[in-house]
């Protein structure tokens, strides 16, 4: 086909191909949500373990998170559902300044527990994190007693115990500031349901970040001012490496990036999944770092704590439709990547549910 030009000749007319939208597939943000996470961990615990002032560290990552958030609402989209939001002094002061409190509270502990106790007996502990949740939600009415759940959560303290039986290096200071921080991170969830996803304020990552980071921030250094600030010295700092602290900060506020991306590209099916297949390897890269000790007893209860907390988070349907879907993408040879597979396997549960 051809056109006139302006001086009347023809010139050929070339086709327009229609624009093709490049999208990142879902096994790669799970990878990417993966990778930031565990780095942030294993990151922070050589921080502490080289400094040794892990709330002047939480106020640090704090700090950076409420520059860059700010930062980021100005200059990109990625913040534009804050919008949404009709935050109110009075909205504040009742709900985002209590919530963010509790995650101040949370994750202080959170960070100072890994003076006392190795990566992989936390991540251990962390599994118990459910149960902490279902006994707030009872307690607050948001959910009712059942029952079946109650015996569900009982085999996972049952096998966080056992793990906890068969720590060679156990301390109890340690043991209850990791609770502390389980307490503190299951009010502000409950809090975070009852306060704002019943106004139908839902949150992503990110918004809650924007919102919440100063008050912690705030929290943090107020504390920090009387527990470590009187004994630190800029030679601490010098010592960890400026350069290090930075970009401690900016793997740490990347995680809830790579999060926001995460969220929306998948089910909650893969994001249970992941989330027990990411403290796995979290796990077995403390062993190899650092060389902890895992006895059979705690591989034992961690095991019996990570099946309870699967049927827990999925329930007996979701399982048996996620087997029958695994037999059919194994025996259609789709085994070349575990990951992917995984979308596969997520689709299929779909089809088998539908």
């Amino acid at each position: 086909m051809t056109v006139s030009n302006a001086n009347g000749g023809l010139l050929p007319m070339m086709e327009v191909l229609p624009s093709v939208k490049f999208q990142i597939p879902v096994w790669a943000h799970i990878i990417n949500w993966m990778f930031f996470s565990n780095v942030t961990i294993i990151f922070n615990k050589w921080l502490i373990d080289t400094a040794g002032f892990t709330i002047l560290l939480t106020c640090w990552h704090l700090i950076y998170a409420t520059i860059a958030t700010q930062i980021l609402a100005r200059t990109t989209t990625l913040l534009d559902s804050r919008r949404n939001f009709p935050i109110s002094g009075r909205l504040y002061l009742r709900t985002i300044l209590p919530i963010g409190l509790l995650y101040s509270g949370s994750l202080i502990c959170s960070n100072v527990v890994y003076l006392y106790l190795s990566v992989s007996f936390i991540q251990m502990l962390k599994a118990a994190s459910p149960v902490a949740v279902l006994f707030a939600s009872w307690s607050w009415g948001v959910a009712e007693p059942n029952l079946s759940k109650f015996i569900n959560v009982l085999v996972i303290v049952f096998g966080v115990a056992v793990s906890s039986f068969g720590e060679i290096q156990f301390s109890w200071v340690g043991f209850f500031f990791q609770i502390g921080g389980t307490c503190f991170e299951a009010v502000r969830v409950v809090m975070i349901q009852v306060m704002l996803s019943g106004e139908g304020l839902n949150m992503d990552p990110l918004v809650s970040l924007y919102y919440y980071a100063p008050v912690c921030a705030v929290m943090n250094f107020l504390i920090a001012l009387v527990s470590e600030i009187p004994k630190f010295q800029w030679e601490h700092a010098v010592h960890a490496g400026f350069g290090m602290l930075f970009l401690n900060a900016s793997i740490a506020f990347i995680l809830n990036v790579a999060s926001v991306f995460l969220i929306g590209k998948t089910s909650g099916l893969v994001m249970t999944l992941t989330g027990i297949f990411k403290s796995i390897l979290l796990v077995v890269a403390s062993v190899l770092i650092w060389s902890t000790q895992i006895t059979f007893l705690q591989t034992v209860g961690y095991t019996i704590a990570l099946a309870g907390l699967t049927y827990y988070s999925l329930g007996y349907d979701q399982l048996v439709s996620l087997g029958t879907a695994t037999l059919a993408w194994t025996r259609g040879g789709g085994c070349w990547l575990v990951l992917h597979g995984m979308e596969g396997m997520v689709m299929e549960v779909k089809e088998v549910n539908d």
